[in-house]
């Protein structure tokens, strides 16, 4: 007989199902992804009461449903997104640490992405924003699997540009002229201005920051609709510079918050008009998953966005940030909405502990494709759990290692069920300029995430919930590592050469050009 909690959740089962659509769709629907840019738990109004800039957000976190123990598959940019974009863990898609200007290589060209997939199953596909998953050759987007890119190869503080925008520290706009003065900041980037594309072919360089976010809206509006008006169904990948630094807010006042909240309204009022154009090509055909990449910037200060109560008191207190580049929480745990009306269960919240490794199979699975062969997947489908039909998720799910400490990509933080578990702890650099040493734990520390959200007071190694939990815990690191260990794996090129940087003009400092076109304003 099975324990009073299954019966719960058995009982709660039926109970949604009876509330909700169907748990099977029947077509192949529209998908968009739109992937903020270290946005932080608590930058949701609808996860954080004392957030007030998004009311769009939290207008989809109504009408669809909230997931608070939502998880990026790593803690930094590149290999955050090559998870996204495969199902798959850097350890095993080879993607561990960012690519830089000058990389040769980027995902392997062997892993599969989420767009071929949906493609070969008859969708239109379009990648706009930030792609970080190498630039050179092949790995471009237009080569795996996207139909139309329109966007920037890697971040976009990975430039110079006309319009710095707002950073600290602050970076100058890109050199005029050959013999004009260069400030020489470590964090800043001189030498190549930041390119923008369409497709495969630069448009501007420097990229204009102060109309980025609404050529993006006006690309993905004109991109939805040209796809709606095929009759195929469509997959758009939106990944945002917000909120990223340099941050850029033209158009919009100063908030209460400061510039990091006038920022995040943008962000808020951005997400609200794609909403509302893909509702106009008929509500209810398009599923949209909002999420983020990792969490804040801690070093970024004011321009770091809100951890909620995922601060990491453990580590804090020894010095560093327990955010981004991190396995603390605050640096994985990030906002999730999924809206889909008529299918998913609106003003529902769910604790399902999920991963944005589950948006690979999940949207494979709803559009009837198959999963590519030879290879393991770490993601899940979840379209139960999207369907209010169950509220379970991972069993375990694993935090790799993104440059706070530790190796690269290695795997020495995990979860099961409310557990946390560290092999190695340290913290990233932090607005005070503290960083924390590595430490490794042997055994490790275990945190209780029902009881310690802060992730301020470990398990004592001696209480009878340490030694009841600790077998469970290595049985499963032990068959964690096992299985990727005997997995198709594969291993990026990180190697670089400077002749591999997005140029359009190398006659011009900082390569300069630019095709004329006209410059949107943000939408209403």
């Amino acid at each position: 007989m099975g324990s009073p909690w299954s019966w719960a959740v058995l009982v709660l089962s039926v109970v949604l199902v009876g509330f909700s659509a169907p748990c099977v769709a029947h077509r192949q629907p529209n998908f968009i992804v739109i992937l903020a840019d270290d946005v932080g738990w608590g930058d949701l109004g609808a996860n954080w009461a004392e957030t007030k800039e998004t009311p769009h957000l939290d207008e989809l976190a109504a009408e669809g449903t909230r997931f608070v123990d939502f998880h990026s598959a790593a803690s930094t940019c590149s290999p955050s997104r090559a998870s996204l974009l495969t199902g798959r863990l850097g350890a095993r898609n080879g993607v561990t640490h960012n690519f830089a200007v000058t990389s040769v290589g980027g995902l392997p060209l062997n892993e599969t992405t989420l767009a071929e997939v949906l493609r070969e199953a008859g969708y239109s596909t379009g990648a706009i924003g930030k792609w970080h998953l190498g630039h050179h050759g092949r790995h471009h987007p237009s080569f795996r699997g996207f139909d139309y890119f329109f966007g920037i190869p890697y971040s976009h503080d990975m430039g110079c540009t006309d319009t710095p925008g707002y950073n600290l520290p602050p970076c100058p706009p890109c050199p005029q002229h050959g013999t004009a003065a260069r400030v020489a900041r470590r964090e800043c980037y001189t030498e190549v201005a930041l390119p923008l594309f369409e497709n495969v072919t630069i448009i501007q360089q420097p990229a204009n920051l102060s109309s980025l976010a609404a050529r993006y809206a006006q690309e993905a509006a004109r991109f939805i609709r040209r796809a709606s008006d095929s009759g195929r169904p469509f997959f758009l990948y939106l990944a945002l510079a917000h909120m990223h630094v340099p941050l850029e807010v033209p158009s919009l006042p100063p908030s209460a918050s400061g510039i990091y909240g006038a920022a995040l309204s943008e962000m808020d009022a951005l997400v609200g008009w794609i909403k509302q154009v893909a509702d106009s090509q008929g509500k209810g055909s398009t599923l949209l998953w909002f999420t983020g990449d990792n969490g804040p910037w801690a070093q970024k200060c004011e321009l770091a966005g809100r951890l909620g109560p995922f601060v990491g008191a453990w580590q804090r207190q020894r010095g560093g940030s327990s955010a981004k580049q991190t396995t603390w929480e605050g640096g994985h745990r990030v906002p999730a909405l999924v809206y889909w009306p008529g299918h998913i269960p609106a003003n529902r919240t769910s604790s399902a502990l999920l991963s944005t490794l589950d948006i690979f199979p999940t949207l494979v699975a709803l559009a009837g494709a198959a999963l590519p062969l030879n290879r393991r997947f770490d993601g899940l489908d979840v379209s139960p759990v999207l369907f209010g039909c169950s509220d379970v998720g991972h069993k375990v799910l694993l935090h790799p290692n993104s440059g706070a400490s530790g190796k690269y990509g290695e795997i020495e933080a995990l979860r099961l069920a409310q557990y946390k578990a560290f092999y190695t702890t340290g913290g990233a650099l932090a607005c005070d300029g503290s960083t924390g040493p590595a430490e490794h734990h042997q055994p490790p520390l275990i945190f209780n995430l029902d009881r310690d959200t802060q992730e301020q007071e470990p398990l004592d190694v001696a209480s009878r919930e340490y030694q009841a939990v600790l077998p469970a815990i290595s049985r499963a690191y032990a068959q964690a590592l096992e299985d990727i260990m005997t997995d198709n794996i594969t291993a990026a090129d990180y190697s670089k050469d400077p002749a591999v940087s997005p140029c359009c003009s190398r006659q011009h400092v900082a390569c300069r050009c630019q095709v004329p076109r006209v410059h949107p304003a943000m939408p209403d």
